[in-house]
């Protein structure tokens, strides 16, 4: 059932991101965020998981042949390393050997997985890591735990980005998309720090609009 590849997606089309130096989010807001993640997990995005995970597992045999789910370490808050949860969108590898600076192994997409990764229903059992804790709704993407190890030593700002929960969306994949390697990573940190900076109800329910819209028109990659 579980499989524990890597895979990224392409590089966006990259612009830079002012900081702010007044941060606009503090313990209610912390409160509330940690409690609208709870309350959608669990209501809303949990059932929605079990119904895809079973409707997936009937087509997995015809169109993704391999495991339903992925298991990957990812670099968390603090820099922690967790589990996170996905369902499978590539071809089973014995071993990871892409590097951070790698292109994307297109060949490796299932048709079944293309389907799941422009609609970004693979991300979807991440709701799992939100319900520990590990992760929440909205907050920077973590990245696979060897290739954030190489991000802290050559990437400013990228140990600040650990400062928060990861997300399932966030503030960079909406406004950059999905990307691969180091330079492209530099402005990655520059949109998840303005995220941090001016996090806030108005930029959550900006996020999670712009996220619906990626779904719904299958401008994930």
């Amino acid at each position: 059932m579980f499989d524990s590849n890597f895979s990224d997606r392409e590089t966006p089309n990259l612009v830079d991101y002012p900081r702010s130096e007044t941060p606009t989010s503090g313990i209610a807001f912390n409160f509330a965020k940690r409690a609208f993640d709870l309350v959608v997990s669990t209501l809303v995005l949990l059932p929605l998981a079990v119904l895809c995970g079973i409707v997936l597992l009937i087509l997995n045999p015809f169109w993704n042949k391999g495991p339903l789910f992925f298991l990957q370490e990812r670099m968390g808050r603090n820099c922690e390393p967790f589990t996170a949860y996905k369902f499978r969108s590539m071809r089973p590898a014995e071993k990871i050997e892409r590097s951070a600076d790698c292109p994307l192994e297109e060949d490796r997409i299932t048709t079944l997985g293309r389907f799941l990764r422009k609609s970004r229903l693979d991300e979807l059992p991440q709701i799992i890591n939100v319900i520990k804790g590990e992760m929440s709704l909205v907050g920077p993407r973590p990245d696979y735990i060897e290739h954030a190890r190489n991000y802290l030593t050559q990437v400013p700002g990228y140990q600040e980005r650990h400062g928060v929960r990861p997300g399932i969306s966030g503030w960079a994949q909406v406004e950059l998309g999905y990307i691969e390697g180091t330079d492209a990573t530099r402005r990655k940190v520059q949109a998840d720090l303005y995220y941090i900076a001016n996090a806030g109800l108005a930029m959550e329910a900006r996020i999670v609009w712009k996220t619906l819209a990626v779904m719904l028109r299958r401008g994930g990659a």
